[in-house]
């Protein structure tokens, strides 16, 4: 998981449960079976509050 970046801005991406965040892009990818789907499609984007949580991090 080290090695994955955002697949759009090429930021850095933090674990939160069963998702990988993108702070730079306000996207969540999912991991589904324990394999990060790292394509815009499947990404949901990250509410403000979500977003907020990033930023203590």
């Amino acid at each position: 998981m080290d090695i994955l970046v955002c697949p759009i801005t090429k930021g850095s991406l933090v674990q939160i449960g069963e998702e990988l965040w993108s702070k730079q892009a306000g996207l969540a990818f999912p991991i589904k079976n324990g394999i990060p789907v790292m394509l815009e499609s499947e990404a949901r984007t990250l509410s403000e509050e979500e977003l907020d949580s990033l930023k203590k991090r």
